[in-house]
């Protein structure tokens, strides 16, 4: 029997990508991606100002905060504003954080930070991932600026960063999850890289039936591909 995805996607294909730069009118850089049904808005915002463990060294930053609108799911979810930030919220930001600060010299920044809010409006699996690979344009375009208004001598981004999600489903290695098929994988993975080929970060969990080395180089060739495919999106979106 032939494997068939809920939207009749190929295995290997990713749901419809789409990027539009500079949406906001008052952050430095800005983003709406779009990965099928899931939509965040990226902001990045420049302050002349470093953590306090920062202080007098010289030396930039990069943070992120993500957050997801009461209605981006199909049921309401109270404001985390009202109640704190849940421990996926902050394991979220944290990632991308982590991802986007390992695409810059932070010593070209001066002692500034780019902080980069992750919004997501309308939630359909892979959040993260799309949320990683938008914040990156917002960044980008972020530096542009910079640079532009002479604030930085050089750009501080040393490459590009991209994420996306592959699993498991019925013994069959797909790319990008929607959230039908997130919600019933039996192995879900999330896939930082850079523009060299590099990881940032492998997310990887078995939720039924444990994988073998075997489906974990075919979920990692299969995230090469897609992550390959976003690059070009960014760069198309970027000019570049």
């Amino acid at each position: 029997m032939t494997f068939s995805r809920p939207d009749n996607r190929s295995v290997d294909q990713l749901r419809n990508v789409k990027i539009t730069p500079n949406i906001s009118p008052y952050a430095e850089g800005s983003a709406l991606i779009e990965f099928g049904g899931t939509k965040v808005i990226c902001t990045a915002s420049v302050e002349d100002r470093v953590p306090l463990f920062l202080r007098n060294k010289g030396v930039g930053w990069v943070t992120a905060e993500y957050a997801m609108l009461p209605r981006a799911t199909n049921t309401r979810t109270q404001r985390e504003a009202q109640r704190g930030p849940s421990g996926r919220t902050q394991e979220i930001q944290r990632l991308i954080g982590r991802s986007l600060r390992a695409v810059v010299d932070t010593k070209l920044l001066g002692e500034r930070q780019i902080i980069l809010d992750c919004d997501v409006i309308q939630a359909d699996g892979g959040t993260r991932c799309a949320s990683i690979t938008g914040a990156y344009v917002a960044l980008a375009l972020a530096c542009r600026k910079l640079l532009k208004q002479g604030t930085v001598k050089s750009s501080p981004l040393l490459s590009e960063v991209a994420a996306v999600s592959v699993g498991v489903m019925d013994g069959t290695t797909i790319l990008d999850l929607a959230y039908a098929e997130d919600s019933e994988a039996e192995v879900d993975m999330n896939i930082v890289c850079t523009g060299a080929g590099k990881f940032i970060e492998i997310q990887g969990t078995a939720e039924r039936e444990p994988f073998s080395r075997d489906q974990m180089d075919e979920m990692l060739a299969l995230a090469e591909k897609g992550i390959n495919e976003l690059f070009q999106i960014q760069r198309n979106v970027l000019n570049i």
